[in-house]
């Protein structure tokens, strides 16, 4: 990994199919252990189930409100300040329940790549 410091360009915002929107802020060969993306989720949207196969994920809720479904876990309420943990392969899901975008950081170790992704949307939850 070299020094360097990220400019956050909202500009580079892109939707994907999970029902959110994504912006790269950190994610590169050079620094293969981890990424930072930011994550918007739109008022009354609930991402795809999905899960991600070798690869740790962190949610650290930023603004809005929300309920996440990580595994087996009761469906949970979280805000502003909380943070998800989601270890690889959990089946995991996000909604937004308030009247704002709910956004949050997604901080994935090693770092995300598209084909560690999975979508469960179809697959019966267990």
């Amino acid at each position: 990994m070299k020094a360097v410091i990220k400019r956050q360009n909202l500009e580079a915002e892109y939707y994907i199919a999970e029902q959110c929107f994504i912006t790269e802020l950190s994610n590169s060969d050079d620094d293969p252990d981890v990424s930072i993306a930011r994550a918007r989720v739109e008022p009354g949207v609930t991402t795809h189930w999905h899960r991600l196969r070798d690869t740790a994920e962190r949610y650290c809720i930023l603004n809005g409100v929300g309920r996440v479904e990580i595994g087996d876990l009761p469906a949970q309420h979280v805000k502003a300040g909380d943070i998800v943990l989601i270890p690889p392969l959990c089946r995991q899901r996000i909604s937004n329940t308030g009247a704002e975008d709910l956004i949050f950081l997604a901080i994935c170790s090693p770092r995300f790549s598209k084909d560690v992704y999975q979508d469960l949307e179809n697959e019966p939850v267990q």
